[in-house]
């Protein structure tokens, strides 16, 4: 069987001709004649090219991967207990009662968490709900990459920022709903560090943390847009980003003025860190008033990956997200998101056996975040347990997007009175629809006008995460997070145990068990 797609896909609006009808091995409709109009991904790149590469909607929409991986979360289940109570007394044992507050950093300065979440780098569609809906939750949000670009209104001088409004917007839809839990990250790329942007967020705005990309993410590359006209493409090149072709190119500008235009694409560079240079990268941010620093990366090889662990525990390091193949937001070449890089259950187990080496070494690891594909409350429960004691925090990024979005949206539909029939069973206001605004109220009064309705969304998605981790941790008896241990799941399969080494169900227990049917002389069973 394969696990891949077949040849088209809904990113840019591409299908197969015999959907029942296709090659496994390459996708292809097994019967190719020569009058189909080419509806498939290789007829459609005959007439577009490299455009094919990349979602036809990325500004308006947020992608993942397409394939069938062999092993994820679903092939693990959750190892209730039905006796004893850890973490609390025996007369609170009701779920409400589980903590998941959490702290996130090094040193004496750590984040207070109220959940243990991050949502991961985002700079486009409802960022003002993504990042106001974290500050709301008490979690870890971060800004994205490339934000020099994404700001029409940026102003560089001598090829360094020195403006940039909407950076200052994103920090106050955090800020002015923070009440002390989470963190509001400002992330940056090679083109980014060139451009000195970090140094402009802290002097000029005032972050705190910041985060440095090792590698991208689940991505593999750095972003590539497609520009709309010469003229972008000439600024974004004087502003110093890699454009190609040539937009200064002289037989290219005259094409363009004779009506012959070649596409523009914006790509960004690869990021090339060394041991030295980020050592010396680290103690400059926090010279300059950096107080949280993390790093980003993704499932590149495992010894990429033990290399950066290195690099961030030399460098004291408060957070590192690790992203697995199977999540994304972003705007990647589609086959590269399907086929590249190791999934999030392969890329954790990695982890934490590089993790295992460390701690024997007595060498210190930063707060860790497990990042791909996360939406729900079983894959964090999941996905906190297969990496424990080492993984603290779980990243959720399309999930959370998808609840501001729709918050967003909603609300927008309730202002010109047009709800939707399935939620005019709760009413027809705000206060009837959005169930988290009563408590939102009693925290910020009036205040609560100001805020966005997909931050109210997030919020009411947040809540749920919330509600129902607490129940599956109280039904291990496990009430708060560091409790948690790896034997909490089992895997289901045997590839998903060979994968990650735990004990199927047949073989979980079994020294207890004997221990159980062994009773003391008296009777009574030893517990």
């Amino acid at each position: 069987m394969s696990y891949s797609k077949y040849n088209a896909t809904t990113f840019n609006k591409t299908k197969i001709r015999t959907p029942r009808d296709y090659s496994p091995f390459s996708g292809i409709c097994t019967v190719c004649t020569s009058d189909c109009t080419g509806t498939c991904e290789i007829g459609r790149s005959a007439i577009r090219g490299s455009e094919l590469l990349y979602p036809t909607e990325r500004t308006t929409s947020q992608t993942a991967s397409e394939k069938d991986y062999p092993v994820d979360f679903s092939h693990f289940n959750i190892n209730g207990r039905c006796f004893g109570s850890l973490g609390t007394s025996p007369e609170k044992t009701a779920y409400p009662n589980v903590n998941l507050a959490t702290e996130a950093g090094n040193g004496a300065n750590k984040i207070k968490l109220k959940s243990p979440y991050l949502f991961p780098a985002m700079a486009k569609l409802n960022w003002e709900g993504y990042y106001a809906g974290a500050a709301l939750s008490g979690v870890i949000a971060v800004i994205g990459e490339d934000m020099p670009s994404t700001d029409p209104e940026t102003v560089l001088k001598n090829g360094k920022v020195v403006a940039m409004p909407m950076l200052k917007k994103m920090y106050d839809s955090f800020y002015n709903f923070s009440d002390g839990y989470g963190a509001l990250f400002l992330q940056a790329n090679s083109d980014d560090e060139r451009m000195g942007l970090l140094e402009y967020a802290i002097s000029e705005i005032g972050f705190e943390a910041v985060e440095l990309k090792m590698g991208q993410a689940a991505k593999g590359i750095q972003g590539t847009a497609k520009l709309s006209s010469l003229e972008k493409a000439l600024n974004l090149q004087q502003m110093g980003y890699e454009v190609y072709p040539d937009p200064a190119n002289q037989g290219i500008q005259d094409a363009y003025k004779k009506g012959i235009r070649l596409p523009f694409y914006k790509v960004g560079r690869l990021p090339n860190w060394e041991e030295n240079t980020f050592l010396k990268r680290i103690e400059a941010l926090r010279s300059k008033g950096a107080r949280f620093i993390s790093v980003k990366t993704g499932p590149f090889r495992p010894a990429d990956l033990a290399k950066t662990l290195m690099f961030a525990s030399k460098a004291g390091i408060d957070l590192v997200t690790v992203d697995g193949s199977g999540g994304g937001t972003g705007n990647s070449p589609i086959r590269m998101m399907n086929e590249w890089g190791y999934p999030t259950v392969y890329l954790e187990t990695v982890l934490y056996q590089i993790c295992q080496k460390m701690r024997e070494k007595n060498l210190y690891l930063p707060t860790l975040v497990m990042a791909g594909g996360f939406a729900f409350e079983d894959q964090i429960f999941k996905g906190l347990a297969l990496g424990a004691p080492h993984i603290k925090l779980i990243g959720i990024g399309r999930a959370a997007m998808t609840a501001a979005m729709v918050g967003n949206t909603i609300g927008k539909l309730i202002e010109k009175d047009n709800i939707p029939a399935a939620l005019t069973q709760y009413g027809q206001s705000f206060t009837e629809i959005f169930c988290g605004l009563p408590a939102l109220r009693a925290r910020f009064g009036d205040k609560v006008g100001k805020i966005q309705p997909g931050a109210i969304g997030l919020y009411n998605f947040v809540e749920r995460l919330d509600t129902g981790l607490k129940q599956l941790m109280a039904l291990c008896r496990k009430y708060n997070l560091g409790l948690i241990t790896r034997d909490d799941i089992v895997p289901l399969t045997e590839e998903s145990a060979r994968i990650t080494g735990l004990k199927r169900i047949m073989e979980v227990d079994t020294e207890e068990i004997d221990q159980i049917l062994s009773c003391h002389r008296d009777g009574s069973l030893d517990t």
